[in-house]
C-alpha cells in the first residue's frame, strides 16, 4: 500500500528520507563491524530477559512480605506489562530524536534508576513504592525494546533481519531461563511463611521477618542497578554504528501513527504481537497450577515448578535453531509453520490428560521461540523513516501480556483450567494467518 504522505512530498524531501541515516549506513558496514555490534547489543537482550523473569521471583516474595492476595500480587505483572503500553510512544520519540545507539543508553539509564528505587521501596516496606520502582524499570526496558530490536534488524541485509533478531533474542531467553535460579538463590533465600504463620508471630517477630524479607531485595537490585549503569556508559562510549534520521527525515516523520497502521502488514503485526505475548505469558502463568492437577501431573506445586525451565529453555533452543533456518527459509513461512505446530500441540493438550497433555503444552515453548523477533521484523519491513513509529506500536502491543492472562484466568474460573487453554490456541491461529498471508507487504 503506497504511503499518501510520501506521495505528496517534494522530491527533495523524499530523497532526504530515503538517505536518512546520518551517522552510519548499514550497507557500508563491514562484516566485522556487524558482528561486533551484534555481540555487544546482544548483552542488552540478555539483561532485559533477566530483569523481566525476575518478576516471577518478586511475586511470591512480595506476596509474603505484604500478605497480599493473589489479585494484589498480580499487579506486579500488570504494572510491568502496562508500562509497555504507556511508555512505548514516548520511547519512540526519544529514539527518533537521539538515534538507536543513544536510545539504548537512555533505556539502560532509566532501567538503572528503576532498579535503584527498589532500595528505598524495601527500606520503607511499601508495596506501592515497589510497583512504582517496577514501572520505572519497565519503562527503561520499553525504551530498550523500541531501540534495540530495529537496531539489530538494521545491522545487515533486510532478508536476514529475522535471523539476526532471533539470535539476539536467544540470549534474551537465556536470561529468562537462569533468572529464576539466581533470583531464588538471593531473593528467596530467606524462608517464606504463609499469612497464617505470620499472624501467629509476635509483633517483634513480624517486624524482624519483614525486615529480613525487605533486605533480601535491596542487595540484588542495587547490583543490577550498577550493572545497568555500567552498560549504559559502555554503550555510549563504544564505537558502535549509530543509526539516526536526519532533520529532514525527522520533520517528515511528524505524521500520525495512524499513517503507519494503514499499512496492513504493520496493523496485522501489532495484533499478532499482542496475541503472541499474551498467549506466551498466559501459558507460563498457569503451567504450575495445570501440572499440579490430579488428571495431568498429580504433583506438588514445588515439583511442578521444576518443569518450567523446559518451557522457557525450549524457547532459547528454538531461537538458535530458528536463527539458522531463517538464513534459508522465508521468515513468514517459518512463522506460519511454528504457529501451526503450537496450535497442534495445544490441541493435543486439550484432547488428552496425563503426561501427554503436560508435555504437549510444555512443547509450545520450543515453537514460541521465533515468534516475537520474526513478527517484529516482518512488521517493520520496508518502512525506512517510519520504523520508529511502527516499533513503538509493536512494543505497545506487549500489553497483551497483561490482558490475555486475565481473560484466561476468568475462563479457568468458569470452564476449568484445562479447557481455558483454548484461548492461547485461538491466539496462535491468528499468528498462522499472519505468517502465511498477513505479513506480506502491499
Amino acid at each position: 500500500m503506497p504511503n499518501a504522505m510520501t506521495n505528496t512530498m517534494p522530491s527533495a524531501s523524499v530523497d532526504a528520507m530515503t538517505n536518512s541515516m546520518d551517522n552510519t549506513n548499514s550497507s557500508t558496514l563491514t562484516e566485522t563491524n556487524r558482528r561486533v555490534a551484534l555481540s555487544v547489543i546482544s548483552t542488552i537482550f540478555f539483561m532485559w530477559g533477566f530483569l523481566t523473569c525476575l518478576n516471577d521471583i518478586l511475586i511470591p516474595h512480595l506476596k509474603a512480605l505484604f500478605s497480599l492476595s493473589y489479585m494484589q500480587s498480580a499487579l506486579i505483572q500488570f504494572t510491568f506489562f502496562g508500562a509497555y503500553f504507556i511508555a512505548a510512544l514516548p520511547a519512540g520519540k526519544v529514539v527518533s530524536k537521539l538515534g538507536y545507539k543513544n536510545g539504548i543508553s537512555v533505556g539502560l539509564l532509566v532501567a538503572a534508576v528503576g532498579a535503584a528505587l527498589f532500595y528505598p521501596a524495601a527500606k520503607f516496606e511499601s508495596y506501592p513504592y515497589f510497583l512504582g520502582a517496577l514501572f520505572v524499570l519497565a519503562t527503561g526496558i520499553t525504551v530498550l525494546q523500541v531501540a534495540a530490536n530495529p537496531y539489530v534488524s538494521l545491522l545487515g541485509p533486510e532478508k536476514t533481519a529475522s535471523s539476526r533478531l532471533n539470535l539476539a533474542q536467544a540470549l534474551n531467553s537465556l536470561g529468562t531461563t537462569i533468572a529464576p535460579h539466581i533470583g531464588g538463590l538471593f531473593i528467596l533465600a530467606a524462608a517464606v511463611v504463609s499469612s497464617e504463620q505470620l499472624a501467629q508471630m509476635s509483633a517483634s517477630e513480624q517486624a524482624a521477618y519483614r525486615l529480613e524479607q525487605a533486605q533480601a531485595v535491596q542487595g540484588p537490585y542495587l547490583v543490577l542497578a550498577g550493572v545497568l549503569l555500567l552498560l549504559a556508559v559502555f554503550i555510549y562510549m563504544f564505537r558502535l554504528p549509530s543509526f539516526k534520521h536526519t532533520e529532514a527525515g525527522s520533520s517528515a516523520n511528524q505524521g500520525s501513527f495512524l499513517s503507519v497502521l494503514r499499512k496492513k502488514h504493520v496493523a496485522y503485526g501489532v495484533i499478532a504481537q499482542f496475541l503472541y505475548v499474551g498467549a506466551e505469558v498466559a501459558i507460563g502463568s498457569f503451567l504450575i497450577n495445570f501440572m499440579a492437577q490430579a488428571e495431568i501431573g498429580g504433583m506438588t506445586e514445588a515439583t511442578a515448578s521444576k518443569y518450567i525451565p523446559l518451557y522457557w529453555g525450549g524457547a532459547m533452543v528454538g531461537r538458535f535453531i530458528g536463527s539458522a533456518l531463517l538464513q534459508k527459509i522465508d521468515a513468514g513461512k517459518l512463522l506460519g509453520v511454528a504457529a501451526t505446530a503450537a496450535v497442534a500441540l495445544i490441541g493435543v493438550c486439550l484432547a488428552t490428560t496425563g503426561a501427554v497433555s503436560m508435555y504437549a503444552i510444555l512443547g509450545v515453548g520450543l515453537f514460541n521461540s521465533i515468534m516475537f523477533p520474526t513478527i517484529f521484523t516482518l512488521a517493520i519491513r520496508g518502512l525506512n523513516e517510519e520504523t520508529e513509529k511502527a516499533s513503538s506500536l509493536i512494543i505497545m502491543s506487549i500489553v497483551g501480556g497483561a490482558i490475555v492472562p486475565l481473560i484466561m484466568g476468568a475462563l479457568a474460573d468458569g470452564i476449568g483450567l484445562h479447557m481455558a487453554f483454548a484461548l492461547p490456541l485461538i491466539c496462535y491461529l491468528f499468528i498462522v494467518f499472519y505468517g502465511f498471508r498477513g505479513s506480506r507487504v502491499a
